[in-house]
């Protein structure tokens, strides 16, 4: 049985009807005949389907609906049509700075942001310890939340959440958090969490972290989608291609022209930083000091000839 079901899965948002703008301006603008409905479609006819264990990445610009669908799926928001069918228990890391009280302090907050989750008192207890030691909070503990800084507060509310033990768990933007070290952190928990056999499905905006973690992939554009396929590697280097040319696949071989493209791109920058590299290098190992010049020389051997460097250690050591 599948974990997830999107059958032609739409979502309509409407502006300027009653319920955005109020009875009061709503009576006025239909005594006027100024009353007007516009509709967007956010999402038309997404469908696709994953099984235990599958892991999805979600790609798209700004504006896509990637956290729209997700909203569907998590049972936010109701498709205005298809439908949706989730199999398990499921978590939705959406917005991780949500349900924190400003004037607490970051250990009630521990309990009432778990507590929104669906946390009990008894599995906040034993695991507080470990949420706050995975935050690096362990100072500041009875700090009012609002002293914290948005790194800080980033780093409590995703080691809340990654305490989460469901059958589906749905990730928006959540692994970007902090700086590099806790991102690494973050990464490797959620990797952890993943390699458990749950299912699935990770947002985010850095496509290496999709190739990554991702055994299938959904690419939206403007609430169409694309594809939906187990070839990660070729749709995610047809869709960074894509963002540097803003030109749509119409099929497969538009697709694969993309992906080489982008390859062979790929390729050229890397030659070039090698080259400006090697010129920076040689400029020193010419004008530096003999300490510098040596320091240059080895890493010009490191980056074009590795094979001399291992050559003169193997003879120190025949040597030695």
């Amino acid at each position: 049985m599948p974990a997830i079901i999107c059958e032609d899965v739409s979502i309509r948002y409407k502006t300027g009807d009653i319920k955005e703008i109020g009875i009061k301006e709503y009576v006025m603008r239909r005594i006027t005949g100024n009353y007007q409905i516009n509709e967007f479609w956010a999402d038309k006819n997404i469908t696709f389907s994953l099984e235990k264990g599958d892991m999805l990445g979600i790609i798209g610009s700004n504006g896509a609906g990637k956290s729209t669908l997700l909203k569907a799926i998590s049972g936010i928001m109701i498709p205005t049509g298809g439908r949706v069918i989730v199999n398990g228990a499921i978590a939705a890391l959406l917005e991780l700075g949500s349900g924190f009280d400003g004037d607490m302090t970051v250990k009630e907050n521990v309990y009432l942001r778990g507590a929104m989750l669906g946390y009990t008192k008894k599995f906040l207890d034993e695991k507080y310890d470990e949420i706050i030691s995975f935050a690096e909070l362990e100072n500041f503990e009875t700090f009012a939340f609002k002293q914290l800084s948005s790194g800080m507060k980033s780093r409590l509310a995703f080691s809340i959440a990654c305490m989460l033990q469901p059958d589906i768990l749905i990730l928006d933007e959540v692994l970007s958090v902090g700086d590099g070290a806790f991102r690494k952190k973050s990464g490797d928990k959620m990797r952890q969490i993943l390699s458990s056999g749950i299912t699935g499905i990770l947002v985010s905006h850095s496509v290496d972290q999709v190739q990554e973690l991702c055994n299938k992939v959904l690419w939206i554009d403007h609430g169409v989608q694309i594809a939906f396929t187990d070839e990660v590697d070729l749709y995610c280097d047809a869709y960074q291609e894509f963002l540097m040319t803003k030109k749509l696949p119409g099929n497969r071989e538009d697709i694969e022209k993309l992906a080489d493209d982008y390859q062979e791109r790929k390729k050229a920058e890397q030659e070039k930083k090698k080259t400006a590299e090697t010129e920076k290098l040689k400029k020193i190992l010419e004008q530096g000091s003999s300490d510098t010049a040596v320091r240059a020389a080895i890493r010009i051997l490191e980056d074009n000839c590795p094979e001399a460097l291992s050559e003169k250690y193997k003879k120190q050591e025949d040597m030695n």
